[in-house]
């Protein structure tokens, strides 16, 4: 039996959150051999670890679904063809042989050969920006977290929240229903989330103060019990009694050895066409990681982009034969 480390695939997927999946689907319906590589040792990528029971809503013909329900669907879709499924490995190391084959090499020594490669890595390894505090690290892991817990878990509290952007102000607008008290605090007046959920904070039960910052915690045990609020008008500080802290302030973004793979890159991201293809043949990229005027940054975009590349792929391994257009509308699932 040949390891399946020296099987050559016709595409090879990197990353294996929504986009990354529902490539995968694609791929296996245009019966291509089709392998999915993701460095966490789940499939599903941030969503179910950072938003598990956030709701998403902009999926055409899904009211609402939650962000652990989406992953779940997604996986079991993405199965349907039978892929080959490496977890926990990174993707190092890029390189092609003479007769076109790619050679990818995973942290742990793993090799893995294509005849494309498909980039699905999300803007790649987030790392939280932590509260510019200086014993913040203290309760790091404890009561002040930076991927908040399950909503139940802070069912009866008093929380702080820190931060602007649509995440603060959507665990505020979650939150503000079943915790006793929710206290969010902004360092600027305005805030760059989206307006209704703004407008739905603002009218509810949250204490929301601005122009302020957290400008010291104190507590014992490793638990936070008080911190201090600094106006930054004023300058002015306050004390609050808390039971938990979450932070929003953001990411800071890495994508890795990838950027070291010669691809055409900027800004972070990676330049494709309107096919997907990055400045290396046989090379695309789909998701928040792809780059092209007119991108429209959503979960459903990315659908979009997958099945472009594969098709595209598909044309790079067989440029004589025609493709045809592919629905799951005609295609036979029973075979």
């Amino acid at each position: 039996m040949v390891n399946q480390h020296h099987e050559i695939y016709d595409v090879t997927i990197v990353g294996g959150g929504p986009v990354g999946l529902f490539t995968a689907f694609y791929s296996g319906m245009r019966e291509m051999k089709t392998k999915i590589i993701e460095y966490l040792p789940f499939l599903g990528g941030k969503v179910p670890y950072f938003y598990p029971e956030k709701m998403i809503r902009d999926i055409g013909g899904i009211p609402n679904i939650s962000g652990e329900k989406l992953t779940e669907q997604l996986v079991e879709q993405a199965m349907t063809f039978n892929p080959s499924v490496v977890l926990n490995e990174q993707c190092t190391e890029l390189e092609q042989r003479d007769d076109g084959i790619f050679v990818l090499k995973s942290d742990n020594g793993s090799m893995h050969y294509t005849r494309t490669v498909i980039l699905a890595t999300g803007f790649g390894t987030l790392k939280s920006i932590k509260l510019d505090v200086a014993n913040a690290n203290e309760f790091e892991g404890n009561n002040l977290h930076y991927t908040p817990k399950r909503m139940a878990h802070y069912k009866g509290k008093h929380v702080l929240i820190s931060g602007g952007g649509n995440s603060a102000v959507d665990w505020a607008n979650e939150l503000g229903a079943i915790a006793d008290q929710v206290t969010l605090v902004y360092r600027k007046t305005d805030f760059s989330g989206i307006e209704s959920h703004i407008s739905k904070m603002k009218n509810s039960s949250v204490n929301v103060k601005t122009p302020y910052i957290i400008s010291g915690l104190s507590g014992k045990s490793g638990q936070v019990e008080q911190a201090e609020l600094r106006n930054l008008e004023t300058m002015k500080t306050e004390s609050l009694s808390i039971d938990e802290i979450i932070v929003n302030h953001g990411f800071e973004i890495d994508i890795g050895p990838i950027s070291r793979w010669g691809i055409q890159m900027e800004n972070g991201t990676i330049l494709v066409n309107g096919n997907m293809e990055t400045s290396i043949p046989g090379i695309f990229a789909v998701g928040d990681i792809a780059n092209y005027q007119h991108k429209l940054p959503l979960i459903a975009g990315g659908f979009n982009d997958g099945p472009i590349a594969v098709n595209r792929a598909k044309q790079f391994i067989h440029p004589d034969k025609e493709l045809t257009h592919l629905f799951s509308t005609n295609y036979d699932f029973s075979k």
